[in-house]
């Protein structure tokens, strides 16, 4: 009996680093696997696009284009090389306009993909018809998505095979030009029962010679279910990535489809297990020094209760570690549920599963619903398409009182488009006023990135990047500070230490117990560089009424008020960006700025004051 032929696209480069290490992997460190997969007999990769774009210019100091130039390069001209595009926000930040959606596709295509994976977590199709016409303009293939999940149980009204067969008509009732079909769960809870009559149910009605893929992850334990469930039902691809990225947050493992498929009527690409191995050991070889998060490579049974994608997870679990707070993550998951039950069931993929982490961050951290975070916000307001269902009303009451948003039902482009900072007329100047050079690349990272775009462009990104070596020696710190702490006494003032671990100093400033590794070069003296003014406040500590404190940790994006200023009470005087959201830090008190105690770029912790108002 012949056996069906399924493409499988290796997600390696794109979904597993993002799964894994939060898109955080340097591409020379990776390009000698690229070369093995290649030898592996692997003909489709999935190897940029989505958040692996901005996470190369914000964490990385390299240039998304150059990345897929390089690639392009390693692979040759006949291997599909394939990116992921979130429709009217292609890969930026917020809705684009329609001149910067056809500029992503033109630029895409210029450097290397062949094909667009192009979805909207809404499932609103009238947000995938503008961004697949340009696609297809532009001379790439373009794959439209049904993004999929389970709701929380107990919820009912969206997420069913009925619910995706109503999605699927209208694509096809709305003449938008596709060349296959990808229904796309990025949380990994869909189950193999529903999956399969989805699949059976589209199978029915696309045109015959359709190609039809399914793309899942293992975070809660049933892909390889749910891919075996696609198979029989009829799906011709499936995306799977090599060890080890692999499993838990990411894709099932080729190795493993390979053994699940042994003896069935499927071929997978005509791959070998041998060559398969070969090339997981370069890669294991490649990735050897990089911290892999525990949290990644497990299976949650809780993930169908609160839907967090496994390409969202660590980059948010990495977030929190870096901001010290990775201790309130088991509260953010659970506080998922009733976000994602309140606001109209949008599918838990990006940007709409980082709104519902946003909103059960916000909840964790400053009480249920007291504050509603912009983005989710402005979803349950209608600002970026119609949800599948209704929102909750006193959400939605809530959302437009904080925001200062009435609800609508406009076109998101139509918006978008009125906005001139989302044309490329604005960052053209703005490329020319920091004396950049104007071309469509540096347009498209200035606009997609924002403030973080012209840093990079400009050489003054940072370089976050997460190796064992740092977390051995971040372990082997706090050891030595639990020690210090045994015998300081209790108090307010920071406490700074210089630390010696296996032969290197490090100076290290303790604040009621938490360490901060501010460097590797040792200080003269403790004396020297302990400034009381700066001392950082406990968290628990009630603020004097003029003190302007830290609500959550995060890094200083923008100082609005300076010395002199006279602020009314409330008035914003910074914005501290925390967990991709710009939080607003308002005056406790009508009265004048009198000090200002941090500087743009500056991490700051909660409870930390940052100014004085008298």
């Amino acid at each position: 009996m012949k056996r069906k032929f399924i493409d499988v696209m290796d997600t390696t480069f794109r979904d597993g680093f993002q799964s894994v290490f939060g898109g955080r992997v340097l591409m020379e460190d990776f390009l000698p696997a690229v070369e093995a997969a290649k030898d592996a007999g692997i003909t489709h990769f999935e190897f940029g696009g989505g958040a692996r774009f901005q996470s190369l210019f914000f964490y990385l100091r390299e240039n998304a284009f150059d990345m897929m130039d390089k690639f392009r390069e390693t692979v040759g001209p006949d291997v599909n090389l394939q990116t992921l595009a979130r429709g009217i926000n292609t890969v930026m930040l917020d809705t684009g306009s329609r001149e910067m959606i056809d500029l992503h596709a033109k630029l895409f295509k210029k450097h290397g993909a062949n094909t667009i994976r192009n979805f909207d977590a809404l499932n609103d199709v009238d947000n995938l018809a503008f961004s697949g016409e340009c696609i297809a303009k532009h001379g790439l293939k373009h794959e439209v998505v049904v993004t999929i999940m389970d709701l929380p149980p107990g919820c009912h009204g969206a997420h069913d095979a009925p619910f995706y067969e109503k999605i699927l008509r209208k694509i096809l009732d709305s003449g938008l030009p596709f060349d296959s079909v990808c229904f796309k769960d990025a949380s990994g809870t869909s189950n193999p029962n529903k999956v399969y009559q989805t699949i059976k149910m589209a199978r029915r009605l696309l045109p015959e010679k359709t190609h039809l893929r399914l793309h899942t992850h293992e975070t809660a334990g049933v892909s390889v279910a749910c891919y075996l469930a696609a198979l029989e039902a009829g799906v011709d691809g499936i995306d799977l990535a090599a060890h080890p990225v692999s499993g838990g947050t990411s894709q099932p493992d080729i190795l493993t489809m390979l053994h699940a498929t042994k003896g069935s009527a499927y071929d997978l690409g005509g791959l070998e297990r041998e060559k398969i191995l070969t090339y997981e050991e370069v890669l294991g070889e490649c990735l050897k020094d990089y911290f892999i998060p525990p949290e990644a490579t497990q299976v949650s049974p809780l993930t169908p209760f609160s839907p967090m994608p496994g390409g969202a997870l660590t980059a948010n679990t990495q977030m929190m570690r870096d901001s010290g707070i990775f201790h309130k993550y088991p509260q953010v998951v659970r506080a998922m549920q009733e976000v994602v039950e309140k606001g109209g069931y949008g599918t838990s993929v990006t940007p709409v599963s980082q709104f519902y982490w946003q909103q059960a961050f916000e909840n964790v951290m400053f009480g249920p619903w007291k504050k509603i975070a912009p983005g989710y916000g402005r979803m349950v307001l209608g600002y970026f398409g119609k949800t599948p269902t209704e929102p909750d009303p006193e959400i939605v009451r809530l959302a437009s009182e904080q925001l200062g948003f009435e609800p609508t039902t406009e076109n998101p482009l139509d918006i978008a488009d009125r906005d001139e900072t989302k044309s490329i007329a604005y960052w053209k100047k703005v490329l020319e006023k920091e004396k950049l050079e104007v071309t469509e690349e540096n347009i498209f990272i200035a606009a997609s990135c924002d403030r973080k775009g012209i840093d990079f462009l400009k050489g003054n990104s940072p370089l976050k990047v997460r190796k064992k070596v740092q977390e051995v020696e971040k372990e082997k710190i706090e050891e030595k500070i639990e020690e210090k702490k045994r015998v300081e006494k209790e108090g307010n003032m920071a406490s700074v230490y210089t630390v010696l671990v296996d032969g290197e100093k490090f100076k290290v400033e303790v604040v009621e117990g938490e360490a901060e590794i501010i460097s590797k070069e040792a200080t003269k003296s403790p004396a020297e560089t302990l400034k009381n003014e700066n001392a950082v406040k406990k968290a628990e500590e009630t603020p004097e009424a003029n003190e302007v404190v830290a609500q959550v940790p995060g890094n200083i994006w923008k100082i609005l008020k300076n010395p002199g200023d006279k602020v009314q009470e409330g008035e914003t005087i910074m914005v501290v960006e925390a967990m991709k959201m710009e939080i607003d830090v308002p005056s406790p008190i009508t009265g004048t700025i009198s000090k200002v105690n941090v500087t743009t770029n500056q991490q700051v912790q909660e409870g930390q004051v940052l100014a004085f108002v008298e």
